[in-house]
């Protein structure tokens, strides 16, 4: 399907690995050019080089966007986005009292500040410009919150907050933002968290795959099927999408 995204060129962040990188096949495939951040040089030029040949213009950037100044480097080096993927992040699991501050501003000034100073640098081109996509991939926690994931959850909701209330405002300059939710996702972050709570639950976390027996369609999110999302949301197809959060997550709030 032609979704009228050639020639976009789209900056996706956490794009080494799991959804970031699915994204950037995806929107590769309609012909977007790239512009691949991570922390890892090594999994972003492998990412890269997964194109070769394939006529996908892919620039790369290596850098911690926990850090606002990398964050700046990132939009001096690559100034114009006409989509912006937010991705990056990995707030890990917990209860209130077993993660301590310095943790909540570690995970936070990723995947929340991370997130906002990101479409703060982006939205004021895309205002001058008068188009523009941000997509924040969020996660399901926003909606659904739950103790063993707190700092997660709780970031989840602002993001989703942040979301409603930019993408409020920005059509007014021919902008959207929206949001994703994903659900569980067949992600090596999803392993890991799961891991974590077989641990809790079961003092084992090799039995972390019987956490997931009770999902929907019997199965994990690929990343392809939220990549998939991202592109045709940000495509013409949904011009009047901004401002909602989409929930991918099977019906599962639901059960």
């Amino acid at each position: 399907m032609d979704l009228g995204l050639k020639g976009k060129r789209v900056l996706i962040t956490g794009a080494s690995m799991g959804i970031g990188l699915a994204c950037a096949r995806t929107f590769a495939s309609e012909g977007c050019s790239l512009v691949l951040a991570a922390r890892n040089e090594a999994r972003l030029k492998d990412a890269a080089a997964a194109f070769a040949g394939s006529g996908v213009d892919v620039a790369i950037f290596a850098g911690d966007l926990s850090q606002a100044g990398e964050r700046e480097r990132l939009a001096a080096a690559h100034g114009e986005a006409d989509i912006l993927v937010n991705n990056a992040g990995a707030i890990p699991g917990g209860g209130l009292l077993d993660l301590d501050m310095a943790t909540w501003e570690q995970a936070w000034a990723l995947k929340v500040m991370g997130y906002i100073h990101l479409s703060q640098l982006y939205l004021r081109g895309m205002k001058a410009r008068g188009s523009g996509v941000i997509v924040n991939i969020i996660g399901s926690a926003g909606r659904s919150p739950r103790y063993d994931y707190v700092c997660g959850a709780t970031g989840n909701a602002a993001l989703m907050a942040f979301t409603g209330a930019v993408g409020g405002a920005s059509p007014a300059w021919g902008v959207r933002v929206f949001a994703i939710n994903p659900a569980m996702t067949r992600t090596d972050r999803s392993v890991t968290l799961s891991k974590a709570r077989a641990r809790e639950r079961y003092g084992d976390e090799n039995r972390w795959q019987d956490l997931l027996s009770n999902l929907p369609f019997g199965r994990l999110i690929e990343p392809e099927e939220i990549a998939n999302a991202a592109a045709f949301l940000s495509s013409p197809a949904c011009g009047y999408v901004s401002g909602a959060t989409l929930d991918v997550d099977g019906g599962g709030a639901f059960r």
